[in-house]
C-alpha cells in the first residue's frame, strides 16, 4: 500500500542527540548516554545508536494511502515485432559508457537509435511497455532523440512522465501535457489551450497547428499578440515559417511596427522571403538604385554605389543601422538591401542576364565578396535552386566554393536548396575532386540514405585515404557518417577492404591494421541496419 508516515513523540527526548554529539566530540570527551566510559565507550555509542535507529524507525504511524493514479490511456498502434522488440532493447542498453572504450569492430548502437525510431514511427508501431522507461532515459540525456522518441513512446510515456520528475521534459514537449492535440473544429478547447496553457504548451501548440492550418494558426496568435512579452512574440512569430505565405504579409507588415527590434528583425526577414510582398519590392527599389552594369571599359562589369545613410523607412523594414565590429556601415547597409531583395529583380536590372551570367560578371571596387555573399544568403532564404546552382559554382572547380560560397557552412546551405538526388550529385564531384578533408559539413545535408555515386564516391576517397598510408582517426567523422548514411546494399562491395594491406616506407606505423578495423566495422554496421529493416517489416 503506498502511504507515508508521521514519527510519534520520541519516549527519550534528547537521546539521538546526545549520541551524536558524542560521536562528533569523542568518547574521551563525552560519555554516550547511559553507556560506559573509557576502553568500552565506542562500542557502547555505536551499540546505543544502533538501538535509538531501530526504535526511531519502528515509531512510525502509517498516514492515510494516497490515491492511485488512474491508469495509462491504451496505445491503438500495433505491437512491434518480437525481432524487432528485442532489437530496441539491445539499442537502450547500449548506452554511453557501458562499452568501455568501444569502438574496434563492433556498431556504435546508440548512434543507430535514431535511425530506427525513424523507421518503427513510419511503420506505426507502438513501444513494449516495459521499454518505456529505458527509451525515456536516453531522450533525457539526448534531446537530439527526444522528438522521435516520444512520438515512438506515445500516450504511455506522458503517463509515466507525471510519475517521474527525471522525465517531465516529456510533458513540456507535448501541448497540454499529454493531452492530444485539439481537432481542427474544437476550437472551444484550442482557444482554452492558447489562453491558459504554459509557454512551452502554447508554442508546440501553435507550431502544431501551423503545420496543419496556417491560416488558423496566425489568426489565433492575433487574438492574445498585443499583450504577449516580446521574447514571447519572437518565438511565436518564429513559428509562422512554417507554411509561410501570402496571406501572412498583413499580419507581418503591422509587426514591423513592434516595440521589440529582435521581432521588427524576424518580421522584416519573413516579409523578404516572400517575393511579391511589398517590404520586397521596397528593398529592390534600394539595392537596384545601388547597381548597375558598366560598359565603358569594353568588358561589362558590375558598379557598386553603396548607400550613404540607412534612414528610418531602412530601420522599419529591417536593416539593422549599427554595424558589426570591423564591418563598415555602407557595405554593410548594402549586404542586407540585397540579401532581402527578390533575385528575380537582378535579370532585368542587368541587363536580361540569367543568374549564372550574372555571377559570372566582375565586380568593381572590391565589391565582389560582400555582393555574392549577399546573393548567397538571398538564395537561401529565398529557396531558390537556380541561384544556388550559380552560386555553388561546379563541384570540381578550384576551392569548389562557386564565386560567393566563403565558407563550407555557407556551401552547405545553398545545397540545401537543391533536390536530394542533385545535392547528392555535387557533394560525390566534390569528393571525388578534393577528397573527404572538407566533405563532412556538406555530406550532413544529403539525404539518407545515400545514393549509390555517393556512396561510391565517400567509399572511393576512404580507400585512398588508406592507401596514403595516413590513420584513420583524420576521417573517423566521415566513417561515422558513413555507418549511418551509407546504403546498407553497399557492404558486399567493401568485403575487399577487410584486408590489412602491405604498408608502405612512408606509411604511419600500423595504419593498415587500423584501417581494416575501421572498414570491418562499417561493413558490420551495414549489415546490422539491413537485418534491423528486415525486423520492422516481419
Amino acid at each position: 500500500m503506498n502511504s507515508t508516515s508521521t514519527p510519534v513523540d520520541s519516549p527519550a527526548p534528547g537521546v539521538w542527540e546526545e549520541l551524536v554529539t558524542a560521536a562528533l566530540l569523542g568518547t574521551e570527551r563525552r560519555t554516550p548516554p547511559g553507556g560506559a566510559s573509557g576502553r568500552e565507550a565506542p562500542v557502547a555509542l555505536l551499540d546505543a545508536a544502533a538501538v535509538e535507529t531501530v526504535r526511531r524507525r519502528a515509531g512510525l504511524r502509517p498516514a492515510r494511502a494516497a490515491g492511485r493514479p488512474e491508469p495509462a490511456a491504451e496505445d491503438p498502434r500495433p505491437a512491434l515485432p518480437a525481432a524487432a522488440a528485442r532489437r530496441l532493447a539491445l539499442l537502450l542498453a547500449d548506452r554511453p559508457g557501458t562499452g568501455g572504450g568501444r569502438r574496434g569492430t563492433a556498431p556504435d548502437l546508440m548512434e543507430l537509435l535514431p535511425q530506427w525510431l525513424a523507421a518503427a514511427n513510419a511503420r506505426g508501431f507502438a513501444p513494449p511497455p516495459q521499454a518505456l522507461p529505458a527509451l525515456l532515459d536516453a531522450a533525457r540525456g539526448r534531446t537530439d532523440l527526444r522528438p522521435a522518441a516520444l512520438a515512438f513512446a506515445g500516450p504511455r510515456a506522458v503517463w509515466l512522465a507525471r510519475l517521474n520528475p527525471d522525465w517531465r521534459f516529456a510533458l513540456r514537449a507535448t501541448p497540454g501535457g499529454g493531452a492530444a492535440l485539439p481537432q481542427p473544429e474544437d476550437t472551444e478547447q484550442t482557444r482554452r489551450l492558447w489562453e491558459e496553457g504554459l509557454f512551452a504548451e502554447r508554442v508546440a501548440l501553435l507550431s502544431a497547428l501551423r503545420s496543419r492550418e496556417p491560416a488558423a494558426a496566425r489568426e489565433l496568435l492575433t487574438t492574445t499578440w498585443p499583450t504577449e512579452r516580446a521574447e514571447d512574440r519572437l518565438m511565436f512569430l518564429d513559428s509562422l515559417r512554417t507554411g509561410l505565405g501570402p496571406q501572412d504579409e498583413p499580419f507581418l507588415e503591422q509587426a514591423l511596427s513592434d516595440r521589440s527590434r529582435n521581432v521588427r528583425a524576424t518580421a522584416a526577414e519573413l516579409l523578404s522571403a516572400l517575393p511579391g510582398s511589398a517590404l520586397a519590392a521596397r528593398m529592390a527599389v534600394r539595392a537596384a538604385a545601388c547597381m548597375t552594369v558598366d560598359d565603358a571599359r569594353g568588358t561589362p562589369r558590375i558598379a557598386v554605389g553603396a548607400p550613404r545613410e540607412c534612414d528610418a523607412s531602412m530601420e522599419r523594414d529591417g536593416v539593422v543601422s549599427k554595424a558589426p565590429a570591423g564591418r563598415g556601415e555602407r557595405s554593410w547597409w548594402f549586404g542586407q538591401l540585397v540579401e532581402a531583395t527578390p533575385l528575380g529583380t537582378w535579370s532585368g536590372r542587368l541587363g536580361g542576364r540569367t543568374p549564372r551570367e550574372i555571377v559570372a560578371l566582375p565586380v568593381a571596387d572590391d565589391w565582389q565578396g560582400e555582393l555574392h555573399a549577399a546573393w548567397c544568403r538571398a538564395a537561401v532564404r529565398q529557396r531558390d535552386a537556380e541561384w544556388a546552382r550559380a552560386l555553388l559554382g561546379a563541384p570540381s572547380a578550384p576551392e569548389a566554393g562557386g564565386p560567393g560560397a566563403v565558407s563550407l557552412a555557407e556551401r552547405a546551405k545553398l545545397l540545401a536548396t537543391l533536390g536530394a538526388a542533385e545535392r547528392a550529385d555535387w557533394v560525390a564531384g566534390f569528393i571525388a575532386t578534393h577528397g573527404l578533408s572538407e566533405a563532412f559539413q556538406l555530406l550532413g545535408v544529403c539525404a539518407v540514405p545515400w545514393t549509390a555515386p555517393l556512396g561510391r564516391a565517400v567509399v572511393d576517397a576512404l580507400n585512398i585515404a588508406r592507401d596514403a598510408g595516413s590513420y584513420p582517426w583524420s576521417f573517423s567523422g566521415v566513417m561515422g557518417l558513413a555507418e549511418r548514411c551509407l546504403d546498407p546494399s553497399e557492404a558486399s562491395r567493401l568485403d575487399g577492404l577487410l584486408a590489412i594491406p602491405d604498408e608502405s616506407e612512408d606509411a604511419s606505423p600500423g595504419a593498415g591494421g587500423y584501417w581494416a578495423e575501421a572498414f570491418q566495422r562499417l561493413v558490420t554496421t551495414l549489415r546490422l541496419r539491413a537485418a534491423m529493416a528486415e525486423e520492422l517489416e516481419a
